[in-house]
């Protein structure tokens, strides 16, 4: 069976692959492969970077309609994004779902914090030029990353200490999949109001501060536990 290659015909090609017409279902498609070497050339040359990705943009489109080439890239990237549309939407296997709602809730975390981060002007970027918008997001990330790796440490450093704690002291076990699900970007601990101090302070041997004894209690003023 020989599927024409336009964009029309073309389309019945599903129902080829998925047998909806009941007839034979075919055990090879074959199709035109005319532009895979130029592809291939084209990938190699950006890889060895031999060309520019400016430059190869410039090579896909010509007077504002695509070249050729432009168009196999496009039919390309149309294969990636339909197999991406069919796991999504597949009614058996919801694995592909659960990851990409794990990754969401992480960068509305990551959203959260640097809003949190990025109080004053209500968090409005007031530079109205570029470069100075480039500058306050890029101070504002500085910060943010700093936030994360200081919660990181700290994080280990507690599933550390409860770990090595006697048995008949624990009152959960610490189990690496639990571990894994811990945020480091939770952030009720810290306080983004007040004044500020930039002096530096390094722990006595460069080991990190004390853990607050849980058994202690005593919560700061703010803190009302409704984040840990």
């Amino acid at each position: 069976m020989v599927v024409p290659g336009t964009p029309r015909d073309s389309m019945h090609i599903l129902d080829t692959l998925l047998n909806l017409d009941a007839g034979v279902k075919p055990d090879m498609v074959a199709t035109d492969t005319a532009s895979y070497s130029d592809m291939l050339r084209v990938v190699g040359s950006l890889v060895t970077g031999q060309v520019r990705a400016y430059d190869l943009l410039r090579m896909f489109g010509r007077e504002g309609r695509p070249t050729p080439l432009g168009t196999a890239f496009a039919e390309y990237g149309r294969i990636a994004k339909t197999l991406h549309l069919l796991r999504v939407v597949d009614p058996v296997d919801d694995t592909y779902r659960r990851q990409m709602n794990r990754q969401l809730t992480v960068q509305e975390s990551r959203h959260k914090l640097a809003r949190d981060i990025c109080h004053g002007k209500r968090g409005q970027i007031m530079q109205a030029y570029k470069t100075g918008q480039e500058d306050q997001l890029g101070a504002l990330g500085l910060v943010l990353n700093a936030a994360v790796l200081w919660t990181t440490r700290y994080l280990d450093a507690a599933i550390e200490e409860l770990r090595y704690l006697p048995a008949e002291e624990r009152e959960h076990d610490v189990l690496d999949e639990d571990v894994a699900r811990v945020s480091r970007l939770k952030h009720g601990n810290l306080n983004v109001l007040g004044r500020y101090s930039f002096r530096a302070s390094t722990p006595v041997d460069g080991n990190l501060r004390p853990l607050r004894d849980p058994g202690a209690g005593g919560l700061d003023e703010d803190d009302d536990g409704a984040e840990q």
